[in-house]
């Protein structure tokens, strides 16, 4: 990919293909600022609603998660297998009657419409995977809190949410990088230009029905891959403990 975006047109067609470009270029990054096609609005369009579905998404799983680990109501089971069910149902069976949805509820073209899909298909995963981190945190030391004063929200925050952490970044981080992947949900309930995301917008930019730009493609792919590499490396200790810990139980 990188060696890619250094080589100009005819050097990406090169047979046979150059490991590393002879004579490295920069136009394909110029020509991202320069071009008319909005990239960095597509970026920006992206980042938003990504954060925006991490954040909501880990709220919601870390109180349902809690709430399904540790408190005792009817039809408990069942919910937890009807959020397990949720799995099951693909992508592209849903995209139209939730197109019909969207278009009813006037939630097309906008940064909350993206946001509420994605958190719809995050979440039942984020419950799971919190759920079996807070089973693995002893109850007793909850009781010992409540009995110490601690209501039990104040318990959950202060004792059981620091103990799960790193069970709420992998959570986070698949979040992020399923709703920074998608590329259906932006394709189906996006028709702005300005609107569109990273997946549908580089298809839009560098696309062609009788050419395509891979250089300037790859030069993007390059630089839109650059934050996702920072992130793994700042938090790859608790996204390790959080993949590998909830895999058992006590």
């Amino acid at each position: 990919m990188l060696s890619t975006s250094l080589k100009e047109n005819l050097d990406v067609f090169k047979l046979p293909p150059d490991l590393w470009p002879l004579h490295p270029t920069l136009i394909n990054y110029f020509n991202l600022s320069n071009g008319i096609t909005p990239i960095w609005t597509f970026f920006i369009n992206s980042v938003i609603t990504s954060l925006g579905t991490v954040v909501i998404a880990v709220a919601l799983a870390t109180f349902a998660g809690y709430a399904l680990s540790r408190l005792r109501f009817r039809f408990r089971k069942s919910i937890l297998i009807g959020v397990l069910v949720t799995q099951m149902f693909p992508l592209v069976v849903l995209l139209i009657p939730l197109y019909l949805f969207y278009v009813r509820s006037h939630l097309l073209n906008t940064y909350f419409g993206l946001i509420l899909a994605y958190t719809s298909f995050t979440l039942p995963f984020g419950i799971w995977m919190i759920k079996g981190f807070v089973d693995t945190v002893p109850v007793e030391i909850e009781e010992a809190a409540m009995v110490d004063g601690c209501t039990r929200l104040q318990a959950m925050r202060q004792i059981v949410f620091p103990l799960i952490i790193p069970g709420v970044v992998a959570t986070a981080v698949f979040a992020f990088l399923d709703a920074w992947n998608n590329l259906l949900f932006p394709l189906t309930l996006v028709n702005d230009v300005t609107m569109k995301t990273l997946p549908p917008g580089m298809i839009l930019a560098f696309g062609g029905e009788f050419k395509h730009d891979w250089g300037g493609m790859m030069a993007a792919s390059t630089i839109v891959t650059i934050p996702v590499i920072i992130g793994f490396v700042l938090i790859q200790r608790y996204l390790v403990e959080g993949l590998t810990g909830g895999a058992v139980k006590g």
